[in-house]
């Protein structure tokens, strides 16, 4: 009797266990179908949702053909000022950084040794001068008595002979006295351009040589006007050699700083051949640089524009992307839909690129989000959202609530 009341409650206890199992079993069941059924509303809905992206219209227009480099500037003419006589230096008549004109008298040579070399000049000739016209009377005075054959031909012939002689040692007193006069005149050095001059070399009371090679005065640079000097690529060379045979190219600059300001000019000259070294042209712009804001030495920025392409299909650069099978851009549709198109760009102005074939104009295309887009899917224009940023929005909402 004691054991099977034993074996009763065993077997009560044991199922007992039994159904405290099958009920927390049939719980996880239910909370796992539940949560199960949750995920997947929310991952159709995320399915469903456009993706964000950023867009704009291609655009019809006119789109300039420039070439781009960088220039440095360079005087229209450079002289450096020297002597050509020995002597003192009494004054400079200008100061350093000064602008001067042509014909401006820029230094002064003690003139002194010059003037009496002149005047021993002057003298030598008024005394050949007086022999001269002594030598003049003998020749007239003998002729008339070598007619008669008062005088023999050999007296004669050497009375001619003296005032020939005497003739000549005027001619060469006479260029005796111009050469002291140009000396002379080069005691007085005259600007032969008109520019800035640059530091004073010499100062006052120093002695100078005539053509030092090692020493200038002053040099001087014009810059009105001034040439900008620049090289472009070898492969620009054919359409600038045919275009500036047409017409006059424009060529624009702009020095660095926050201030600078565009000068304008025109190409007016490209080199007798390219550097086989850089495979670059040397060009230059001539400016006419009035306000003088272009100095030489300086570097700028130079665009060289060799005309415009006429209604041409513009969209910005960022909207064309680079795959598999070449260049392509995503387009919007009215249904707010994309779709894959390849393109053919061309040239880039201005953060924009030119579409030879594949879009035509007032179409919207993506310029922002290109990675989560497919062929077909649904997308959201944002107001200048980039779309990652909107991600990162929506994630924020959610974990929040």
């Amino acid at each position: 009797m004691i054991r099977m009341k034993n074996n009763k409650g065993s077997f009560l206890f044991i199922g007992l266990l039994c159904f405290i199992a099958v009920a927390i079993t049939g719980c996880k069941a239910k909370t796992s179908e539940s949560q199960g059924g949750k995920e997947g509303k929310g991952g159709q809905k995320a399915a469903l949702r456009p993706v964000p992206v950023t867009a704009d219209t291609a655009k019809q227009k006119d789109i300039p053909v420039e070439i781009k480099a960088i220039g440095n500037v360079e005087s229209f003419s450079t002289v450096s000022i020297k002597a050509r006589i020995n002597g003192e230096l009494q004054k400079a008549h200008f100061k350093e950084g000064q602008e001067v004109s042509k014909g401006q008298l820029l230094f002064s040579i003690d003139p002194r040794p010059f003037q009496a070399a002149l005047d021993e000049a002057l003298a030598r000739l008024e005394k050949d001068k007086a022999l001269f016209s002594k030598a003049e009377d003998d020749y007239r005075r003998y002729e008339s008595l070598y007619q008669r054959g008062s005088v023999s031909r050999d007296q004669f012939d050497q009375i001619r002979t003296s005032m020939n002689a005497l003739k000549a040692t005027l001619q060469a007193d006479q260029a005796v006295v111009e050469n002291a006069k140009v000396q002379l005149g080069y005691t007085s050095i005259y600007s032969p351009i008109t520019g800035r001059t640059g530091s004073i070399l010499l100062d006052q009371g120093n002695m100078i040589k005539a053509n030092d090679d090692n020493k200038s005065l002053v040099v001087i640079e014009q810059i009105r006007p001034i040439f900008v000097s620049f090289a472009v690529p070898e492969a620009y060379l054919a359409e600038i050699m045919s275009r500036f045979k047409k017409e006059k190219l424009s060529v624009t600059v702009i020095p660095d700083g926050s201030q600078a300001v565009e000068e304008k000019g025109i190409l007016s000259f490209f080199d007798n051949s390219v550097d086989s070294k850089t495979g670059t042209i040397r060009l230059k712009g001539t400016f006419e640089n009035r306000a003088g804001r272009l100095w030489p030495g300086q570097f700028v920025n130079v665009v060289l524009t060799l005309g415009s392409l006429k209604d041409v299909i513009a969209v910005p650069s960022q909207a064309v992307q680079n795959g598999a099978s070449g260049p392509y851009v995503f387009t919007i549709t009215q249904d707010s839909k994309v779709e894959y198109k390849p393109v053919s760009p061309g040239r880039t102005y201005n953060g924009e690129i030119i579409i030879d074939k594949g879009v035509s104009a007032g179409e919207r295309v993506v310029t922002d989000g290109h990675l989560r887009l497919t062929p077909g899917a649904s997308v959201e224009i944002t107001d200048g959202l980039k779309p990652v940023m909107n991600d990162i929005k929506a994630d924020t909402k959610k974990e929040a609530k």
